[in-house]
């Protein structure tokens, strides 16, 4: 295995890693607050809205310390803060103790996410972003949907304080792994030379017009996947089911998802086209209601798939944009998981805040959320309008 292929076999290594371990412990946390601290669907949405917050404003921040201190200092740095955090969350016995350690996680963890997107993409040619964002997003899409489907089974079979010590190992050997990272050559492919213009590719006016609508759109998929998180143990009493289950029933989109990536990684006909950011957008919204609103599990599960597909889309528009218009990747890494950290936040802030002015209307949050959706529909289709 040659020098290259070694770096990019690690930063995928890690990556993977990283998805596990950071979705068992998110999704996991909201059950452990309902079970042992009667957190309902409201204060969940408040958690999950506090926690978004603080990523949007702290990987902004990663991204722009990975671009200015160095790649390797911003996940040796990330991944410390994320075993402390890990630590001490397992030793506080409080709601507001484990509030406070998810806050410290998610510090942590923001200056992962812009860095490892920016490894894998550094020193590739036009031609080779495509290839090495599909692979990246099969990557961690993979890890994310299984982390989903084996996490209640998990938490039931080893207890709540596997959501701790598990990931807790793994971002230990994360840390390892970036030590041996940094010991190879940088990422940087020496031997490619300048590519011929492509007739194809947009116009650089084209290509940030596509960016800037990506951006918008990302943050709102988002708001979508966070509330739904966040609603889960709400989910899973509606249908009676235990957390192992619910992990089972409700990690169907995570591997749509996952099969929408290999798609796309592909096929580049969706590339600078709005008709399918578009429609992923109009889907999102459908989809998303649905899976609050419906009674029948089977219709669920039928939402569920095109609710994969159309954040699917979203999100490989974003992070693909990001990366093939942009030289100062990490900060434009940190931008593109700053605009999740924004839909994390919103949502589950709409979510509560509609349950907490109307208790008595149980689909409150979900009508709240799908109108901030459409609102970000409008938003869309005025930034094509304006381009």
């Amino acid at each position: 295995m040659n020098t290259r292929r070694q770096q990019q076999f690690l930063c995928y290594t890690i990556e993977g890693l990283n998805s596990f371990a950071t979705v068992l412990y998110f999704t996991y946390l909201y059950f452990l607050l309902h079970d042992k601290f009667g957190f309902t669907n409201q204060t969940n949405l408040a958690v999950a809205a506090l926690l978004g917050l603080v990523y949007a404003f702290a990987a902004w921040q990663g991204g722009k310390f990975g671009q200015r201190h160095g790649n390797f200092a911003a996940l040796k740095l990330g991944f410390g803060l994320m075993a402390v955090a890990y630590i001490i969350a397992s030793q506080l016995g409080t709601a507001a103790g484990q509030v406070v350690g998810a806050t410290w996680v998610t510090l942590g963890m923001c200056f992962t996410w812009p860095v490892l997107e920016a490894l894998i993409s550094e020193g590739e040619t036009a031609e080779g972003i495509p290839r090495a964002v599909g692979i990246y997003n099969i990557t961690w899409a993979w890890t994310n949907a299984v982390a989903l489907f084996t996490g209640g089974a998990i938490i039931e079979k080893l207890g709540y304080q596997s959501i701790y010590y598990l990931p807790l190992g793994i971002v230990l050997l994360q840390l390892a792994l970036t030590f041996w990272l940094e010991k190879i050559k940088p990422p940087v492919n020496e031997t490619a030379s300048a590519p011929a213009p492509d007739a194809n590719h947009p116009s650089p006016a084209c290509a940030r017009s596509f960016l800037r609508m990506a951006w918008l759109a990302n943050p709102f998929a988002y708001i979508a996947i966070n509330t739904l998180i966040a609603v889960l143990p709400g989910v899973a009493v509606k249908f009676h089911l235990s957390p192992m289950f619910a992990g089972f029933a409700c990690s169907l989109w995570g591997f749509v998802r996952l099969a929408t990536f290999v798609v796309l990684w592909r096929w580049d006909g969706w590339h600078y086209r709005f008709r399918w950011l578009a429609t992923a957008f109009a889907l999102l919204i459908g989809s998303f209601t649905m899976i609050l609103i419906l009674p029948n599990l089977w219709a669920v599960l039928a939402a569920q798939v095109v609710f994969g597909a159309a954040i699917g889309l979203i999100y490989y528009s974003s992070l693909f944009y990001s990366m093939d218009a942009s030289d100062t990747k990490s900060e434009h890494g940190g931008i593109h998981e700053a605009a999740i950290g924004v839909g994390n936040c919103l949502g589950p802030a709409a979510g509560a805040t509609a349950l907490w002015l109307a208790p008595q209307n149980v689909n409150g949050g979900a009508w709240a959320v799908t109108g901030l959706l459409t609102l970000g529909f409008g938003g869309l289709l005025w930034l094509r309008q304006k381009r």
